[in-house]
């Protein structure tokens, strides 16, 4: 059964290699030339509101689906895997707003920002954090 579910936690991480190198190909968002560029006199990209906030809502599903995947056969702790996926959740919807904003006001509010909300909105960035605490409440679990 470890075996297995180190499969389970590889194809997790693979899952998430995925959507970043498919990014082109699956997701709606105008704004992946715009920032890989780093220039911030580039003309700011025309956009559809509806397909941009679908393609973010799609993208943080299958994020959240491979990120659970890792936790669930990781810790093998069905109450960690939700608590997880709450955390997860939680970080996405006060990030989104504030990166849609950002978008609404042209980047106004700021470049560096907007380009962190949308780290946090497109990248699974808050599992690097979620994983050591769980091992340090595995940890403490033992003493």
């Amino acid at each position: 059964m470890k075996v297995l579910s180190w499969f389970l936690v590889a194809l997790g991480i693979l899952g998430l290699m995925g959507i970043r190198i498919m990014e082109d190909d699956l997701f709606y968002d105008p704004f992946l030339d715009y920032f890989h560029e780093a220039r911030k006199n580039i003309p700011f990209p025309s956009l559809e509101w509806g397909k941009l906030i679908a393609g973010h809502l799609f993208r943080f599903a299958l994020n959240l689906f491979f990120s659970c995947l890792i936790i669930h056969f990781w810790f093998k702790n069905r109450q960690w895997t939700l608590q997880g996926a709450l955390l997860i959740s939680i970080i996405f919807l006060m990030t989104f707003p504030i990166y849609l904003y950002c978008i609404y006001d042209r980047f106004d509010v700021g470049y560096l920002l907007s380009f962190y909300m949308r780290r946090f909105v497109i990248q699974p960035l808050i599992l690097l954090l979620i994983i050591p605490m769980f091992y340090y409440r595995k940890h403490l679990e033992k003493k």
